[in-house]
């Protein structure tokens, strides 16, 4: 195991992607991207199994979390970043689960700098395995549907929050009953469990707020936060979506919390104290930024790019997907690019403030962003339709469609 340290302590001085939106959580790569004049070079192609979740990169090794066809068996599945080589993979038996849009993972799996990965199933199984090659693997650490464990019920289309790493602790939401649960990431063994609102679609960050680490959820009521310690909730603010289908990760800028939902629109949270203790107040609140699961990011503190959703759109089953740039002090929509894509864009900054957006079309898009105006620098078709999030890391960008796993050369 020693050694096995030692050689992930060495690789994390390069770039990886090791959980859901990045490093940072918040969707950011320290990465420079150069616009493209020819296609960008696929490097290897893997034929994968069914899921929305997104690839995670750790030490030289891609990991993907699918469903086996035909079977109620999930599958992790690891790949050798070089070349695509298939190196390892594990699967587990899970409940029988079905759904319109897909019955694979929609939960991104967590990577550790130790070698740890955590899986989170649509069904509510959280696994936890070793890296490969490692002491044990292929041997179960542990593994618990916390759905049942909580007697929790699933979501419409499904457990699809992804996993955060908080120390030794593991965090996810359950849902009723368990709005959040803490995870001892060695034993499996529960830690706190905190809140009794409805789950959401929508994952959790960890931030710093008064002096206290705080966890950050946006549930099916609205946002809370809650001591990382011991769950405690420290502040509630009510956003409570009318179709329950929240999906939206919770965006820090500055001292501005960022949120979402499909019917409400976004609104800007300011964290403050009060008496003392972490609390926030409403600075914003726009009705016309609808996102319905693409996460907002930012450039610098001053500005937003946020895809939105066209609700009547959808209604009408015309579903449209438009990229607005916004101003993070007011919620002022700025400019807006329409039909970027039918349900979903999702958005990366680069290490030197560009935009890359890889559409649900799968259009690969090269921004450059402007206050002013919409500015495209290049343009691709790198995959099929997809939901899942790329995962930029050594030059390399890390997309899925529902067929293959394609690895595309960026940068040298």
């Amino acid at each position: 195991m020693r050694r096995l340290l030692a050689l992930c302590a060495v690789f994390l001085v390069a770039a990886d992607w090791p959980q859901w939106l990045g490093p940072n959580r918040d969707g950011s790569s320290a990465e420079v991207v150069k616009p493209w004049t020819a296609a960008p070079k696929v490097l290897w192609r893997a034929r994968v199994g069914e899921g929305h979740s997104s690839p995670v990169v750790l030490a030289g090794t891609v990991f993907l979390h699918t469903k086996v066809s035909g079977q109620d068996v999930v599958k992790l599945t690891t790949y050798r970043a070089a070349d695509g080589q298939e190196l390892a993979s594990a699967t587990h038996p899970r409940k029988p689960y079905s759904n319109q849009f897909g019955a694979g993972p929609r939960a991104t799996p967590l990577v550790t700098p130790d070698g740890q990965i955590i899986t989170y199933d649509v069904t509510g199984l959280l696994c936890s395995e070793p890296l490969p090659g490692g002491p044990g693997w292929k041997t179960q650490i542990w593994e618990t549907n916390v759905l049942d464990q909580f007697k929790a019920p699933n979501l419409t289309f499904g457990v699809s929050a992804s996993p955060l790493l908080d120390g030794e602790r593991i965090v996810v939401p359950v849902g009723k009953g368990s709005s959040l649960v803490a995870f001892d990431r060695t034993t499996g063994k529960p830690v706190w469990q905190a809140l009794d609102d409805p789950a959401s679609y929508a994952s959790p960050i960890v931030i710093d707020h008064g002096g206290q680490r705080e966890i950050v959820l946006l549930n099916a009521n609205g946002v809370v936060g809650v001591s990382a310690k011991d769950g405690a909730l420290l502040w509630r603010f009510p956003f409570k979506d009318l179709l329950s289908e929240s999906s939206t990760t919770p965006v820090k800028v500055g001292d501005l919390l960022i949120a979402s939902s499909v019917t409400l629109g976004s609104i800007g949270l300011k964290l403050t104290t009060a008496d003392g203790k972490p609390a926030v107040e409403q600075v914003w609140k726009n009705p016309q930024l609808p996102c319905y699961f693409s996460t907002p990011v930012a450039v610098g503190k001053d500005h937003l790019y946020m895809v939105t959703g066209n609700l009547a759109a959808i209604m009408r089953r015309q579903p449209q997907a438009d990229l607005c740039c916004v101003e993070t002090a007011s919620g002022k929509i700025l400019w807006k690019k329409e039909k970027v894509g039918k349900y979903h864009a999702a958005l990366l900054r680069t290490g030197d403030n560009k935009l890359l957006m890889h559409c649900d079309s799968g259009d690969l898009v090269l921004i450059d962003p402007d206050a002013k105006e919409y500015r495209e620098l290049c343009r691709s078709k790198v995959c099929g339709d997809t939901w899942a999030h790329p995962a930029l890391a050594d030059g390399r960008l890390y997309v899925r469609d529902d067929k293959e796993l394609i690895c595309l050369k960026l940068a040298e």
